[in-house]
C-alpha cells in the first residue's frame, strides 16, 4: 500500500513538474453494431397515502358587517368668510369636517372652536359619550362640519375627549381638556366660537 502511495505520487509529481503541450488532434474509433434486443420492463409501485374528503357543515361564526346609513337633511351650517392679506392668496369655500369612528355607545362631536396662527387653523372639537346603546361590536362615525371662505390653509384638527380606540381615529389630535387646547394653542386668535 506504501509503495502504490509512493508510486501515485511520483506519477503527480512528473506530470504537474513538466510542460505538456497537445500535438495531435486524436479521435474514437468508428464502430458499426447491429444489435437486436428485447423491450424492457420498468418495476410498477403502489403507493398508499391518506385518503383526503373535503365536505362542508354549518357552524355560527362572527362575521364583520358594516351597516352605513346616510340620510340627506337640511341643517344650518356656519360660514366663516374669512379676509387675509393678499400674499396667502385666493379665497376657496371649503368644508371643515371633523369626524371619529365610536363604538359601544352613541357619541356626540361639536366643533367648539376654530384658531388661527399663521397660516394654519385648528379646528377644536368636543366628543362626549351618550347614554344610547349602539349594540354588540358595532361602530358609528359621527361628524361635525363649518363652512370657510378663505385663502388654502393648513388644518389640524383637535378632539377633546377620550380617543376611541378605532384606527379611523389616528387622522386627530386627542386632548384631555380645554386647558390642554389653551396650553398648546395659546397664541392663536379665536375666529370661531359656538
Amino acid at each position: 500500500m506504501k509503495k502504490t502511495f509512493l508510486t501515485l505520487a511520483t506519477v503527480a509529481l512528473l506530470f504537474t513538474s513538466c510542460d505538456l503541450k497537445k500535438t495531435e488532434s486524436g479521435e474514437l474509433p468508428e464502430v458499426d453494431v447491429d444489435v437486436d434486443a428485447e423491450a424492457g420492463n420498468l418495476p410498477e409501485y403502489e403507493v398508499n397515502w391518506a385518503d383526503v374528503d373535503l365536505t362542508t357543515k354549518t357552524k355560527m361564526v362572527e362575521v364583520p358587517k358594516v351597516v352605513v346609513v346616510m340620510e340627506e337633511e337640511e341643517v344650518e351650517v356656519p360660514v366663516l368668510d374669512v379676509d387675509m392679506p393678499d400674499e396667502y392668496g385666493d379665497k376657496r369655500e371649503r368644508t371643515l369636517m371633523v369626524e371619529a369612528e365610536v363604538s359601544d355607545k352613541e357619541h356626540n362631536l361639536e366643533i367648539q372652536e376654530i384658531r388661527a396662527t399663521g397660516k394654519k387653523l385648528y379646528v377644536i372639537s368636543t366628543l362626549e359619550e351618550m347614554d344610547q346603546d349602539l349594540g354588540e361590536n358595532k361602530n358609528v362615525r359621527v361628524q361635525d362640519q363649518v363652512e370657510i371662505n378663505a385663502p388654502e390653509l393648513d388644518v389640524e384638527y383637535v378632539i377633546v375627549g377620550e380617543k376611541p380606540d378605532r384606527v379611523f381615529n389616528n387622522n386627530n389630535r386627542y386632548v384631555n381638556s380645554m386647558s390642554e387646547v389653551n396650553n398648546m394653542l395659546g397664541d392663536a386668535d379665536v375666529i370661531y366660537k359656538r
